[in-house]
């Protein structure tokens, strides 16, 4: 048995240094629709064609390819960051919340690969 429950999402981050143009060319190159372009968040989402799987494109003046960071749904992120950390799992400074949007917490597994948490606060706005 786990030690959170993770929802049945997961968006694939990814860092681009224009997520408009990076949305075009994963819509015309691989079929991906666009979502939404969250343009204060620096942030824009695409559907894939994989059910719940999302692909995050985060906007960065000099993007790190390669750095491709799964973020994974949760319902309580708070609960869940609290279970990891009481097994020692790192996490990478502290919880991000960008209000009625997401809230966010980046930590590692064993080798250092950067993953994610996230918590929709969309739902109850």
């Amino acid at each position: 048995m786990s030690l959170i429950s993770l929802e049945d999402t997961i968006t694939i981050a990814l860092s681009v240094k224009d997520r408009h143009a990076s949305a075009k060319w994963y819509e015309n190159m691989l079929g991906f629709q666009t979502l939404y372009h969250a343009d204060e968040a620096g942030w824009s989402e695409l559907r894939t064609k994989t059910t719940g799987v999302t692909l995050g494109l985060g906007e960065h003046t000099k993007p790190a390819p390669g750095n491709c960071v799964p973020v994974f749904g949760i319902g309580d992120l708070d609960g869940a960051r609290h279970k990891l950390e009481q097994a020692q799992v790192k996490f990478d400074g502290e919880t991000d919340v960008v209000e009625g949007m997401v809230k966010t917490a980046t930590f590692y597994d064993p080798d250092g690969n950067a993953l994610m948490l996230a918590e929709d606060l969309t739902q109850g706005a």
